[in-house]
């Protein structure tokens, strides 16, 4: 069984050049199958709400929902390093929310960190969550709980002044406790600067190779999720057209009366009928 990863192995990476791979699971057979993989980190993304729900952004998940998923990754992966997505309103509303809220992630799902969105804003409720033993991975670049007033989904530090200022949000982060720090949608060379200055571990999704380690939505990642799919993510896999091609198959077979067929079926006692008196 692969051996359960820390907050301080996940730091040590970094200091030993190893690459992180993190993808997101929202159930227990997609954690299992990650883990297995050798996937060092699972998120329970609140990227669930686009994916899995069927809403048109991750603002209407709910705590709740994100509890219930998390539950059922931890029992998938019972040995695997979890990361709860807090959702939009759990920790916007001030510090006392936000540690009851990141509780329950520890508490009801046995997840092992918390990811939160924001820079210098969110600090002071960084610190506060670590100082309730709350661990917290940080989120800077394009944010999508707040998506619309950044322009909407697009790259985010082209210009010098962005740019400096997500230098200055990454080291206020990591001073206030984050132990790791997810950068999306910023130039790659901002991506290989940041990771630079900081000697917590960046998690990148479309901020470059040089990042300390990537992370990508599992459906994008194997082709499942064809609505939209972001021009940094590279497709594994396929698996949406060879999924629908076999419950079409199915379908045909059943309306045919082909499925199922001797092979699939269970025999009975010769003469049943006769035997029970029908």
């Amino acid at each position: 069984m692969q051996k359960r990863k820390t907050v301080a192995g996940i730091k040590g990476m970094k200091a030993a050049g190893e690459k992180i791979t993190m993808l997101t699971a929202y159930d227990a057979s997609m954690a299992a199958m990650l883990t297995e993989a050798g996937v060092d980190v699972l998120l329970v993304g609140d990227s669930l709400g686009m994916v899995v729900l069927g809403y048109d952004s991750t603002v209407p998940v709910t705590m709740d929902e994100m509890i219930h998923h998390a539950s059922a990754v931890r029992r998938g992966a019972p040995a695997a390093f979890i990361v709860g997505d807090m959702p939009f309103g759990s920790y916007q509303s001030g510090e006392r929310d936000a540690i009851l809220n990141g509780a329950r992630f520890l508490k009801e799902a046995g997840c092992d960190a918390v990811k939160l969105e924001g820079g210098l804003e969110v600090c002071s409720t960084v610190t506060a969550l670590v100082q309730a033993g709350i661990s917290v991975v940080g989120h800077i670049g394009l944010t999508p709980q707040t998506a619309t007033q950044l322009g909407g989904y697009k790259v985010q530090g082209r210009d010098l002044e962005s740019a400096r200022k997500m230098v200055e949000e990454a080291k206020a982060l990591e001073k206030a406790g984050i132990f790791a720090l997810v950068l999306e949608c910023i130039p790659d060379e901002l991506g290989k600067i940041v990771s630079e200055e900081i000697a917590i571990p960046s998690i990148g999704i479309g901020a470059g190779v040089h990042c300390d380690g990537q992370v990508l939505v599992t459906h994008d990642m194997l082709g499942m999720f064809g609505k939209f799919v972001p021009s940094f993510v590279k497709s594994y896999c396929t698996l949406a057209p060879d999924i629908k091609d076999a419950v079409s198959a199915y379908t045909s077979e059943v309306r045919e009366g082909m499925y199922p067929d001797r092979k699939h079926s269970f025999s009975s006692e010769p003469n049943l009928r006769k035997l029970l008196g029908l």
